[in-house]
């Protein structure tokens, strides 16, 4: 039998602070490779985390030995499978219909994208990741989520506790401290919205799951909430952070897509280039091989899409920005039955609606000091910060 080698010398510091020289080294070397630090067998390649995503029969979504239960106290549904999973996640799913996303939430983004980009002040150095792309990710998730009384800094808060816990795959203490001390929090204010909700619908998340016909329990009505508020504010921040980083650092670029309109192509690249969640984990429901290695059953796999995103096979300088490059298909919607719930209300908030808004109100916006921005995260990646001049 020939079993994944065992890198040893991986650290998980090192995959938080650089992953992507890692994986470029990997995906050469070693495409499937056990990673002692993580305790999981990583792979690298796009044609693998791709084939693995979409054979859930055999790679089962519940990793036993993620953080994610721990983090989230639930048994959420990312880490369920068949029908199971799909019940939950269509409980949620009439929120984010076509026509909910064209005449609500689509809208409201609008209003709110408007209303923070008034506060910014111009001619003086800002950072966006506070002043605009957290916030702006929160209010407009809130709202959907039939939380609006929540707070911007609740909501942020809450959402990093909760990606925190789930990427602490190193089990820190501290992360499991932090995001416990969060889920009354969270819960009472949920629970404070369902007597309203209930005596008037809407559309929102949390009302459409408690006067569905037949609800799931409220147990997991928290759980989906909580898996909403994770993801669903870091990824359209993340995702926005770096799409202006990429534009600001390539003029060429910005300019050239400024001319043709073709905001979707820079958002795509953007997360392509730097995938907001970085890799996903999978458990092997029986004795199977990938590239000819032996992976036993109950054999716990990570599918890094960061990497996949950066494979040399269909991506040429996949390490650059290229706003202009020609089309292609990235991973960092997920594949398969758990792929990202959000993924058109990404591509209609940012991709259609802030990012010539943002630009139309400040064609000359300066990113300062590019060197000095702080590129952060294993699970979850973005930069930790954007500081522009607004002109």
């Amino acid at each position: 039998m020939s079993f994944a080698p065992t890198d040893d010398t991986i650290t998980i510091d090192q995959l938080t602070r650089d992953p992507y020289s890692v994986y470029r080294r990997l995906r050469t070397e070693a495409p499937v490779v056990r990673v002692k630090s993580i305790g999981r067998t990583l792979l690298t390649k796009a044609a693998d985390t791709r084939a693995v995503k979409d054979n859930p029969a055999l790679f089962s979504n519940n990793d036993p030995n993620t953080p994610m239960k721990r983090a989230f106290q639930a048994h959420t549904l990312m880490r369920k499978d068949g029908a199971e999973h799909m019940r939950e996640r269509m409980a949620m799913m009439p929120t984010f219909s076509p026509v909910n996303l064209k005449t609500i939430w689509g809208p409201a983004y609008e209003k709110h994208s408007a209303a923070y980009l008034d506060r910014l002040p111009r001619n003086e150095v800002v950072d966006l990741f506070p002043t605009l792309a957290g916030p702006l990710a929160a209010r407009i998730l809130a709202e959907i989520l039939g939380i609006p009384d929540a707070t911007d800094e609740e909501m942020q808060f809450w959402s990093q506790a909760l990606i925190d816990g789930a990427g602490n795959f190193g089990y820190a203490d501290e992360p499991f401290e932090r995001v416990d001390g969060c889920h009354d929090a969270m819960n009472a204010m949920v629970e404070s919205r369902v007597p309203l909700l209930k005596a008037e619908p809407d559309q929102s998340a949390l009302s459409v799951m408690i006067n569905a016909d037949d609800p799931i329990e409220f147990s997991q009505v928290l759980a989906n909430l909580k898996i909403a508020i994770g993801g669903g504010i870091n990824e359209p921040r993340d995702s926005l952070l770096t799409v202006l980083f990429g534009l600001l650092t390539n003029p060429d670029q910005l300019e050239e897509i400024k001319r043709s309109g073709n905001w979707s192509a820079a958002f795509e690249e953007g997360l392509r280039w730097v995938a907001p969640i970085q890799a996903s984990s999978r458990c092997a429901n029986e004795d199977t091989q990938i590239r000819g290695i032996d992976i036993a059953k109950g054999e716990i796999i990570m599918t890094a899409q960061a990497s996949a995103n950066h494979d040399e096979e269909l991506f040429e300088d996949g390490d650059k920005f290229n706003a202009l490059r020609p089309k292609t298909t990235h991973q960092s919607f997920g594949s398969g039955p758990h792929h990202c719930m959000g993924t058109h209300l990404a591509r209609l908030t940012i991709g259609k609606i802030m990012l010539p808004m943002i630009f139309e109100r400040f064609p000359d916006m300066q990113l300062v000091e590019p060197e000095k921005v702080v590129w952060w995260g294993f699970g979850f990646r973005g930069p930790l910060s954007l500081p522009v001049r607004l002109n």
